[in-house]
């Protein structure tokens, strides 16, 4: 897995270990914060993946801290932690601009469902800013959309227009399974009425040239649903 950072911010020490502990188990490298003040001044020096903020905290409260962030077009996924009845701070936290938020007390495997789909979202906008760019990256792929060009590792790799538009879509879409019928429409187009096989075809063709020359595979199937472009297990 690649090395994705979590800053936790949380003052209750034993919650912020329980989660640190959890994330690190999961492969993830956690950092923790007891304080909000403290957490701002770590984001103005350091980057992270993921923030878990939360809302009441000594010296600054979580919806400051996150408030500040989002003033500066700091776009982390921001997860708030609150109280369960806390309505109002889960309303102004996303006012704010938090992409989630988790009421307390929570199970540890709903938390980390909705930090790996806050990842996913992140990962998706850096990747639109990239194409945008003229340029995206996963892993050692790299495709140049202004000219076309793909490389993996450095290695030219020629791909027939079809081919290109279903890995242009992957990367989009990177972490994220897609179903046949998603990448029926969004490459092959909403008015193809052909079977949904040919998307299984093309995602052979594709991984004969992108994957199979190299040491290991970037498009994983999963079974009963379709397929994601994602770093294999360790």
């Amino acid at each position: 897995m690649e090395n994705i950072r979590i800053l936790i911010v949380e003052d209750e020490i034993n919650i912020a270990n329980v989660i640190r502990l959890e994330l690190e188990y999961e492969g993830f490298t956690a950092l923790v914060k007891e304080d909000g003040l403290t957490a701002w001044e770590f984001l103005q020096k350091e980057q992270c993946d993921l923030i878990l903020l939360d809302v009441m905290l000594p010296r600054m409260s979580g919806i400051e801290v996150l408030r500040r962030l989002r003033a500066q077009d700091n776009q982390t996924p921001v997860i708030m932690l609150t109280a369960r009845d806390a309505v109002v701070d889960k309303v102004t936290g996303l006012d704010q601009g938090a992409n989630d938020y988790v009421t307390k007390p929570f199970e540890i495997e709903e938390l980390l469902a909705r930090i790996r789909a806050s990842l996913r979202s992140g990962q998706t906008g850096r990747a639109k800013e990239k194409l945008a760019d003229g340029e995206m990256t996963f892993s050692d792929l790299t495709v140049n959309t202004k000219t076309r060009e793909v490389t993996r590792n450095g290695d030219y790799i020629e791909l027939t227009p079809r081919e290109y538009d279903l890995l242009l879509f992957l990367l989009e879409n990177q972490g994220q399974v897609l179903t046949r019928e998603q990448i029926l429409d969004q490459v092959w187009g909403f008015d193809y009425y052909g079977d949904t096989n040919v998307v299984d075809v093309y995602i052979r063709y594709l991984r004969q040239k992108t994957d199979k020359p190299f040491d290991k595979a970037l498009i994983h199937t999963v079974r009963g649903v379709g397929y994601v472009l994602k770093e294999p297990r360790e």
